[in-house]
Parts: structure tokens; C-alpha cells; sequence
């Protein structure tokens, strides 16, 4: 099953998700999981095979709710499970400042993230654990962050190639550079502030 999505082989993984019958949607769903927990297997693959499978809307839906269900369960991982290795592979100061930043900006570091195509989904989420970011804020700008990437993806992502593709993620990598850029203002603007 994760041969499929190592492979990007959507077809095969529309048949692998069919052969279950009526259970289908639930194996979809912890398969999205599944490729949340094991970074960094690409989510798209199960995305654009939702779509193929259930139509776009509740191929959209579907691949949402799970993602957004896998994001949750690695902040989590990271939170309980995470931080007294990192502190140990890094410093607590180190540690510390990042919690500030995220405490300050962490929601919009998320978004970002989120709306960037080659960002590493799970990585982000499992990041975020690592931090005192409450989970309400990291939720909200991941399912902001998310749906733009999961509408585009169910809706016309497995019709895309070659330009189209390039094209999409280059409008949001745009999208998502202009919020980085308000972001950086907002920091610059604190400072300066502050003097």
C-alpha cells in the first residue's frame, strides 16, 4: 500500500482503496493518517485518488477532514511525546525562542506552510508540537492553510500536467510569499517599535 504513494501511482492506489468495498472512504481516511504520521510520503497521491474515487466534493471533503486529522494526531505526537528529545538534540534556549516566535506568529507561520505545495505537511505539524503554539491556533491556520491545496488538488489536479501543474503552484507559492512578506513586516514593525 505505501509502494503506491512512494510511487506516485494513483491508479494503483484507486484500486487498492476500491477492493475494500463500502469500507473505501474509512480505508482513505487512515491511509491519509497514515502518510501523516510516516513523513514524508506525499498526500497528494490520496488526494487526487479521493477525487477519482468519490467525485471532487466529497473527494475534497474527505481528503480535508483526514488530513486535518493527521495533522492533529502528529501535533500531538510532538507535543507529548517530542520535546524533551529535541531539547536534547538542540538547547532549551533554542527551544525557547522558537516558542516565542510561534507564540507571536506561529498561526501565520502555519498558514504559510500550509499553502506552500512542496512543504512537507507532516513535518510542519509535527514542528508545531514542538512549540507552546496552542493547538486552537494550529488547527485553524492549518484547515485555512489546507483548503486551498486540497479544492485545487480534488478539482482539477489530476486533470493537470506539465504548465498547468507548474502553474498552480507557482499562484500559490505567490499567495503564500505574500503572506510571508505581511508577516515579516508585521516582525520588523514590533521591532522597530520597540526601540
Amino acid at each position: 500500500m505505501t509502494s503506491y504513494l512512494v510511487a506516485l501511482d494513483m491508479e494503483g492506489l484507486k484500486q487498492y482503496v476500491l477492493s475494500f468495498g463500502v469500507w473505501a472512504p474509512i480505508i482513505s481516511f487512515l491511509l491519509m493518517i497514515l502518510q501523516s504520521i510516516a513523513a514524508p510520503l506525499p498526500a497528494f497521491v490520496i488526494t487526487f485518488a479521493n477525487a477519482a474515487l468519490f467525485g471532487w466534493v466529497k473527494g475534497a471533503i474527505l481528503s480535508w477532514s483526514s488530513a486535518m486529522a493527521g495533522a492533529a494526531l502528529c501535533f500531538y505526537i510532538a507535543k507529548f511525546l517530542g520535546r524533551n528529545t529535541v531539547e536534547n538534540l538542540t538547547s532549551k534556549f533554542a527551544l525557547n525562542s522558537v516558542d516565542d516566535f510561534f507564540q507571536k506568529y506561529g498561526k501565520h507561520t502555519i498558514l504559510i506552510a500550509r499553502l506552500l505545495p512542496f512543504m512537507s505537511f507532516d513535518l510542519v505539524s509535527y514542528a508545531a508540537g514542538l512549540t507552546s503554539m496552542s493547538f486552537i491556533s494550529f488547527f485553524i491556520a492549518t484547515g485555512i492553510g489546507q483548503l486551498p491545496a486540497t479544492i485545487v488538488y480534488s478539482y482539477v489536479g489530476g486533470m493537470l500536467t506539465g504548465g498547468a501543474k507548474l502553474m498552480m503552484t507557482g499562484l500559490l507559492t505567490l499567495f503564500a510569499l505574500s503572506i510571508l512578506i505581511y508577516v515579516i513586516k508585521m516582525v520588523w514593525n514590533e521591532k522597530n517599535n520597540k526601540k
